[in-house]
């Protein structure tokens, strides 16, 4: 801990630039950033205000940056959401004394709601470490209500507890690494409780020797794969030690951002539909009267001396209510053939033509009526 401890307070990253960071996930398609105000080592990214000496302003480099982090988000009609854990490596009171360290606790977080202005929500982590003590957890979701009453309170319940409701005032719960079935969007007393799936670009919440990332594919099929179960995708990635963003990220991001920004005006406000594929990733959302068909698997099309020759494939739409007028592809708005009979619809599923490939390719269904 002495030498941990030491290296914090060396921590110095010259080169965070918060609008950089807040301007590359906003160009990714992002509507949201959490980001770590304390993590479970104790060390805060924020002015504490005298509660501790263990915090940024404290070491070497002298900034709130958590500051600096939402003034950007701000700027950028970004949301901003804190992180912070409630385990902590340091503090001698979390293993001596659970009370004094759970009035550190609250302490802690009060400031992050009093500072910064109105925020998005709180993102809480770590309660799993001590399952059965008594975490207080009316006074410190009051308290935050108190200062933010339209703050989303987040409990991540850990791995072997994926999603679990934990608590009335629980406003999301979140998936860490997982890839749930269906989001849950009931406390079990009417509440609506929003999902969130939580996943590392690599394989693990770090910056570290790896050369494991994820690809656009998987980040983009992870994405809309929450989107059909009525969930957000938060999306990992870590910082170099002096607060830079690495290549690998900014070129991944940038990679998504293109994609997300070809379904903007369907991919968000879209309300999801009971139409049903019979594709298992396939889904389909509604909007402005028409339906969305969110397709992949696509093959590739172009010269058979070039590619290998594929054949256009019928894909099925079940519990069709209305008569279809059309159905054409958001991208080339080329026309696709179907029949429909009763609720039920085959269309002809063009592949990409060469040169393009869009991962997940999205068809508009226009209705007669």
């Amino acid at each position: 801990k002495d030498e941990y401890i030491k290296h914090c307070m060396e921590f110095n990253p010259v080169n965070f630039d918060a609008t950089k960071v807040v301007k590359l996930a906003k160009q990714a398609g992002m509507k949201y950033i959490t980001l770590t105000t304390r993590h479970h080592d104790g060390f805060s990214l924020y002015d504490t205000k005298g509660l501790t000496t263990y915090d940024s302003v404290h070491s070497v480099c002298h900034r709130d940056l958590i500051r600096e982090f939402v003034d950007a988000c701000k700027a950028e009609d970004i949301l901003p959401v804190f992180y912070h854990t409630t385990l902590d490596w340091i503090h001698p009171d979390y293993e001596t004394n659970f009370d004094a360290y759970l009035d550190y606790l609250y302490k802690s977080v009060e400031i992050l709601c009093t500072n910064y202005g109105e925020i998005g929500g709180l993102w809480f982590d770590g309660n799993w470490n001590k399952p059965d003590a008594d975490w207080k957890l009316d006074e410190l979701y009051g308290m935050i209500h108190h200062y933010q009453p339209n703050a989303m309170i987040i409990n991540n319940t850990g791995l072997s507890h994926q999603g679990i409701v934990v608590h009335n005032e629980i406003d999301s719960v979140t998936y860490e690494q997982g890839g749930n079935n269906r989001a849950n969007h009931d406390n079990g007393q009417g509440k609506y409780v929003a999902s969130e799936i939580c996943k590392t670009i690599n394989h693990h919440w770090g910056v570290a020797n790896d050369f494991d990332y994820k690809s656009p594919r998987q980040i983009i099929e992870t994405l809309t794969h929450a989107r059909k179960v009525g969930a957000n995708l938060l999306l990992n990635i870590g910082l170099n030690g002096d607060g830079s963003i690495l290549p690998i990220y900014q070129g991944l991001l940038e990679t998504v951002g293109l994609w997300t920004d070809t379904v903007k005006d369907t991919f968000y406000d879209g309300i999801l539909s009971d139409i049903t594929c019979t594709q298992e990733k396939d889904f389909v959302l509604d909007k402005d009267n028409c339906s969305y068909i969110y397709v992949h698997d696509l093959p590739l099309l172009g010269p058979n001396d070039v590619v290998k020759a594929y054949v256009n494939e019928d894909h099925q739409l079940s519990n069709v209510t209305r008569m279809i007028k059309s159905i054409e592809w958001m991208d080339n708005h080329e026309q696709l053939l179907f029949t429909q009979n009763g609720s039920e619809v085959s269309y002809r599923a063009i592949g990409y033509p060469y040169g393009t490939f869009l991962i997940v390719r999205v068809a508009k269904v226009t209705y007669a009526d």
